[in-house]
């Protein structure tokens, strides 16, 4: 679906280059999840793959071409949700989506269904300049829906949301997803990448650090240990650590399993904070 190799991209009167010789690709049917911190390159790439963003070096190809090669047709095939709200603040939300339903020249999804779907149908006929900030958002994301794209670019679609709503949109991303669109997922919320993407790009400084499935990412790096807490004979919380190989005839560990109250039991698996944190010596925080 998506090819880029040693992608760079430099602004006017800037030193530094905000993208830096990124190759990675993006397979038709994949929720892809671009994270990073803020300045890392994420929207810049994802603006170059838009087609809002020309002069950079290397090569991009969506559907085998550059996105300005298509001309206007590549903006009947995808949809984008902006990081930052961007409505006619006068017209209500059904009028802003009949309103860009009109520029496609296929018929829409019908805007009262979308604006169901994410808890905004009651507040159809509300002018948007009267919206919070996570109404303003979800407007946006389904404003991306409209034309029933193939290729979704998201970017921080659950930013200002609260959980209930996060999860109406993350529910979407993936019926989305069933239905064999592809999705370029751009955030720094590791849980929600964690939670929706097939694979995951580490992004700093203009760079990709990593790259791979989230599972394969925070196996990797793990510690091959089990901690039980447990219950001693005084009623007090303990912990202890036990390593993975060997454990079913680890004396120590079959002890505390026969003879203690057992509390909780898990291994100590990294976290995809853990990964990003270790593989590129940033934090997201």
């Amino acid at each position: 679906m998506i090819t880029v190799e040693d992608l760079t991209f430099r602004y006017p009167g800037r030193d530094e280059p905000a993208v830096r010789g990124m190759t990675f690709s993006v397979d038709r049917g994949e929720i892809f999840g671009f994270l990073g911190p803020s300045g890392a390159g994420k929207s810049t790439t994802q603006k170059i793959l838009i087609g809002l963003l020309t002069g950079h070096g290397g090569r991009v190809s969506v559907w085998g071409k550059e996105p300005a090669e298509w001309g206007q047709d590549y903006y009947e095939r995808i949809g984008v949700s902006f990081e930052l709200p961007n409505h006619y603040q006068k017209l209500t939300a059904a009028e802003n989506l009949e309103f860009f339903a009109s520029l496609y020249r296929k018929p829409s999804v019908d805007p009262g269904a979308l604006l169901e779907s994410v808890g905004l149908g009651e507040h159809a006929n509300t002018r948007v300049g009267q919206f919070s900030k996570g109404m303003q958002m979800r407007l946006v994301f389904v404003r991306a829906l409209l034309n029933d794209p193939d290729l979704l670019f998201l970017d921080e679609p659950t930013s200002g949301l609260d959980p209930v709503n996060a999860r109406k949109v993350k529910d979407i991303v993936l019926e989305q997803k069933a239905r064999g669109k592809t999705v370029f997922l751009t955030t720094h919320d590791m849980a929600t990448a964690d939670e929706l993407c097939d694979r995951v790009a580490f992004v700093v400084d203009g760079r990709i650090a990593a790259l791979d499935a989230p599972r394969e990412l925070k196996v990797q790096r793990s510690q091959r240990l089990v901690r039980a807490e447990y219950r001693d004979g005084t009623g007090e919380l303990r912990g202890q650590d036990f390593p993975m190989d060997g454990l079913a005839d680890n004396a120590e560990f079959l002890s505390v399993l026969r003879g203690e109250r057992l509390e909780t039991l898990h291994s100590k698996e990294a976290s995809l904070d853990d990964v990003f944190v270790e593989t590129t010596g940033r934090s997201l925080r």
